[in-house]
């Protein structure tokens, strides 16, 4: 091959590889491939056609017969979509631009190739997840920091957490006041979050594997901070700054440790040491849970400081009698996204509904009287389907605000941290208004409603098997044959939750334990997976395992309880003494759609554990930067990024890289 000839392989709908060679003078001709894969985008007669949940299948049609668009009617709308934008070629970083490179431009304005503009773009991608899940850290840290501090009038409900995290942070607990061993960790968390100064990462040193410890310093990507990160990320990717790809990605893996140690690692730690790991227990899910005749509050996005306190002000004999004498029959609280995954298992009675995609549709239910809208994971167009059905939308973030919606929040100074209670009594008051002045609004309920069991914590694992022993020795015999996080969020460019679907089948039935969390947990809590009885969906090793009282899919909670499945495997590689990229894992977020979720894909990636999608991220314009998702990583990290648009197939890769695992350990 001659050194203008490139190859691509590219896997499509059906499973099959393709390699495409191309000699445009080093710049590979990269619209066969996009157009290969633009044509499995399904359209949304496909999404009706197709989609696993009947509730979503009557709420799309009930928003059309409403004269309502959807996620799936705006992504029609856009087709075809733009092959620079897919191929990630387009540059508008400067305003010389924009430049799209092709084989008649090869180069921008400034002189930037093909490969540079790729990687620019994809880091710039990443950056923005980390700074998004860091918004979220911050908000829960500085929680944790005031409630020890006394200006947030909340108690610090797990203070195991905080004194046995505090120890493994090397922060002194003995003899000392317990707030002041919390605000030290607090003050830790947050130094790792926002340093400028080089110093150590404290939560990377306590929390992270040895072994992968010395694999980052070997490649130098220890990041300064996860602020430092992103600010170095967007500087770097500047008009005349970095112009070496290989550069821009190297920065690109240390936001990935970024994400995970502050946004992942250290948001769970503040959230879990200040309301609690919460408690496996039963909760009702889907559209058909949704009760008439209640004070109806849905709580969506991802803080749960202010939700805690909306919740437990709902819950009180105060606010019961008042939504009574006003006419309802209580108040209820349903939780969309991450916010009502966080809720749902510290709070009894909170019922999870949809992730961020379906929440349009539950809103078209009209059967909510107010809705919290909190920092981030809203879309714009719920305020349309919103103002129709004269429900109330509160949005409580400075981040996150919506024309026409009601702003009940913290300020930007945090100077009203100590009204936490006062701003929830609000939004409480503000639904019951509601409540009357909606009484004559029609209500559209689906009848699919289910029972799931949820809260499967590290904490509750180790109570339940008394360590993480059985589930070792089960891997290790082939009882279970591997172990899957399946994550992430959702994405129009596949048929809604039916990937997520497709692939957790043909896991259970090869006997591969599911762990979920965040928005693609969804389709499982609300088609079954989730139940004890979903075993019988198992293959015999994993079905005598579970016994009678477990399901086959532990769900974990919100997208930041990552840090809870990786919990799961790094205790389960200490048990058999092998590092965890040599172990039968896998994580896959078949589905997904945001910038956070590069992030999460590349944090398990930076673990050695590999990641399957269906979904492709926007590089097919650099065959350098897509080979080095695909293939470079494993001799740097020990895993890769693996695509496959069609989720049966994308399954047998993960059982097929599970298989090799087992094979290379000498088990059966």
């Amino acid at each position: 091959m001659s050194e203008h000839e490139h190859s691509h392989i590219y896997i499509d709908a059906e499973g099959k590889e393709h390699v495409h060679t191309h000699t445009h003078g080093g710049i590979h001709d990269y619209t066969q491939a996009v157009n290969e894969y633009r044509k499995t985008f399904p359209s949304k007669q496909d999404v009706l056609d197709k989609t696993p949940d009947p509730a979503v299948r009557e709420m799309l049609l009930r928003m059309e017969q409403l004269g309502f668009d959807t996620t799936f009617d705006r992504f029609d709308q856009q087709k075809p979509q733009c092959t620079f934008g897919l191929a990630g070629v387009c540059c508008k970083i400067c305003n010389m631009g924009p430049c799209r490179i092709t084989p008649k431009s090869p180069k921008g304005v400034c002189g930037a190739d093909v490969d540079l503009v790729v990687a620019r773009n994809l880091l710039r991608g990443v950056a923005a997840g980390v700074a998004q899940h860091g918004i979220h850290a911050r908000e829960v840290m500085l929680a944790l920091k005031y409630a020890a501090e006394g200006k947030l009038n909340i108690p610090i409900e797990n203070k195991q957490k905080v004194l046995d995290t505090a120890k493994a942070f090397g922060i002194e607990t003995e003899n000392r006041e317990f707030k002041e061993v919390a605000i030290e960790l607090a003050d830790a968390l947050l130094e790792d979050l926002s340093r400028t100064v080089p110093s150590e990462y404290k939560t990377i040193t306590a929390c992270a594997p040895e072994e992968r410890q010395e694999v980052w310093k070997k490649l130098d990507v220890l990041p300064i901070s996860a602020y430092h990160e992103v600010f170095e990320s967007y500087h770097r990717t500047g008009c005349a700054t970095d112009g070496d790809w290989k550069n821009v990605m190297q920065q690109f893996l240390r936001c990935g440790l970024a994400f995970v140690f502050s946004g992942v690692v250290g948001t769970g730690i503040a959230t879990d040491s200040l309301f609690g790991v919460g408690h496996r227990m039963t909760s009702k899910v889907n559209i058909g849970a949704l009760k008439k005749g209640y004070v109806n509050i849905a709580v969506h996005g991802h803080n749960p400081l202010l939700v805690s306190r909306i919740v437990k002000a709902g819950q009180s004999e105060k606010f019961i009698e008042l939504a009574k004498e006003r006419g309802a029959k209580g108040i209820q609280f349903y939780g969309i996204c991450c916010s009502g995954l966080s809720a749902m298992y510290r709070y009894d009675g909170v019922i999870p509904l949809c992730n961020a995609v379906g929440a349009e549709m539950v809103l078209g239910t009209g059967a909510l009287d107010l809705w919290v809208a909190d920092v981030q994971e809203v879309f714009p167009s719920i305020m349309d389907v919103a103002e129709c059905f004269k429900t109330v939308v509160v949005t409580t973030s400075d981040s996150a605000r919506l024309p026409r919606a009601e702003h009940y929040a913290f300020d930007h100074h945090h100077s009203n941290i100590a009204d936490v209670d006062i701003l929830a009594e609000k939004i409480v008051n503000r639904a019951i208004e509601a409540f009357e002045a909606r009484k004559e609004i029609p209500v559209f309920i689906p009848p699919y409603e289910i029972t799931a069991e949820v809260g499967f914590s590290v904490e509750y694992i180790k109570e339940r098997f008394g360590g993480m022993e059985p589930l070792a020795k089960a891997l290790e015999s082939g009882e279970i044959f591997g172990i899957l996080n399946l994550v992430g969020c959702n994405n129009p460019k596949v048929v809604f939750e039916r990937a997520i679907v497709d692939v957790a089948d043909i896991m259970l039935e090869n006997n591969v334990l599911i762990l979920t969390n965040g928005c693609a947990s969804f389709p499982l809590l609300k088609l079954g997976y989730c139940q004890n009885e979903a075993r019988e969906r198992c293959g015999d090793g994993l079905k005598h395992f579970l016994g009678e009282d477990l399901p086959p899919v532990w769900h974990m909670g919100e997208c930041i309880d990552n840090a809870r499945a990786s919990g799961v495997f790094g205790g389960v590689a200490g048990v058999l003494g092998k590092k965890m990229m040599e172990l039968p894992y896998a994580m896959s977020s078949p589905e997904w759609g945001n910038e956070k979720g590069i992030g999460a894909a590349l944090a398990f990636r930076m673990n050695g554990i590999s990641s399957y999608h269906c979904v492709e991220a926007q590089v097919y314009g650099s065959e350098k930067v897509m080979k080095f998702l695909k293939e470079d990583t494993q001799e740097l990290l020990g895993a890769v990024m693996n695509v496959n648009t069609d989720p049966k197939e994308l399954a047998q890769m993960i059982l097929k890289d599970m298989r090799k695992k087992r094979d290379e350990l000498g088990w059966k």
